[in-house]
């Protein structure tokens, strides 16, 4: 029986994967912060809360990673942890560069000093293509990040592939885009809208409020990402692989679509940072708030997963309306 490691195991992408691992007769250890406060409501979604031995976790802390090597063996280390909002890495900027980026030079750390065979994935963002001048990215683009937690991702991903290259070390970076589900976090934007909605039509909220309509974004589905993340870590050579769906829509494209699959009929009136949603009963639903759009909104950057697709025979197979399908069909079953 393999051991695997996760670290963030109580957010979207460590509770998918622990899932999966845990099909393939895995041993997990899910790693947290605080054992005291841990969130484990994707977990129980899933099924698997009592199927997993829970550890304390502190990045920022080398004693406390130290204990985890010297209490558990494990063959896999899957480092999903960290802040995944933009926003709050320049809020806590030092926060951000100790947690994500020098977190991972401790952990690579203990792998070189007391155990070389154990296999180390980094969850890279495509946040580090930041302000790309072209539009699809591939493992050879080069990098622009534009924010303190695409820095310190990117300086995570590049010291990863400096410890395989100088110490023989299994390690691997997946460069995710962005990747949605049902287990999504409230302050995203697609959770925020498939919820809202939901919440919308059941009486229990008037509107939602979303920044600039014409966003783009490549959204692909985390359950399938997850599946990456395990072939890149049982391949003969390590390599860092981009994984995407491959195709961008706009906010508005998603929202469209979210309004079909829960027959709400209506109309958008008004020009761009005015746009609302206007229903046939003549209600207002969905409405653009400027403070939400972003003063600097990125280029748009598509993910080229050729490399994926052909090295690890990865073909995603959620397009953006099963995507939406299937948040909003399990949106409808939460209590809230």
């Amino acid at each position: 029986m393999k051991k695997a490691l996760i670290t963030g195991v109580s957010g979207q992408d460590g509770a998918y994967l622990a899932k999966l691992l845990l099909k393939k007769n895995y041993k997990i250890i899910g790693t947290t912060k605080s054992l005291s406060r841990i969130n484990k409501w994707r977990l129980k979604k899933l099924n698997i809360e009592k199927k997993i031995t829970y550890a304390q976790l502190n990045l920022h802390n080398k004693k406390s990673i130290d204990r985890v090597f010297e209490k558990f063996k494990f063959d896999e280390f899957y480092n999903l942890a960290g802040h995944s909002f933009v926003a709050t890495s320049f809020k806590n900027a030092l926060n951000t560069a100790n947690n994500t980026g020098i977190g991972v030079v401790r952990i690579l750390e203990n792998i070189k000093k007391k155990n070389k065979k154990i296999k180390f994935y980094q969850a890279t963002t495509s946040e580090i293509f930041g302000g790309s001048k072209t539009i699809y990215q591939n493992e050879n683009s080069s990098y622009n990040p534009k924010n303190p937690y695409a820095i310190s991702k990117l300086f995570a991903h590049l010291i990863t592939g400096n410890y395989r290259e100088y110490y023989n070390i299994y390690a691997v970076s997946g460069i995710l885009f962005n990747h949605e589900s049902p287990l999504r976090g409230e302050e995203f934007l697609t959770r925020k809208i498939t919820k809202g909605l939901v919440k919308i039509i059941k009486g229990k909220q008037k509107f939602i409020e979303v920044g600039n309509l014409d966003s783009k974004r490549d959204w692909g589905y985390a359950k399938e990402f997850v599946e990456v993340m395990w072939k890149m870590m049982q391949q003969r050579k390590p390599e860092d692989f981009v994984i995407s769906y491959g195709k961008a829509y706009s906010v508005k494209n998603f929202i469209d679509l979210c309004l079909k699959e829960l027959d709400i009929k209506g109309k958008w009136i008004g020009n761009k940072d005015e746009r609302k949603f206007v229903t046939k009963k003549n209600k207002t639903i969905i409405k653009v708030n400027p403070k939400f759009i972003r003063k600097k909104d990125y280029k748009l950057i598509i993910g080229d997963s050729t490399k994926a697709k052909k090295i690890l025979n990865w073909q995603p197979n959620v397009d953006i309306k099963k995507l939406v399908k299937i948040m909003i069909n399990e949106e409808k079953k939460f209590r809230s």
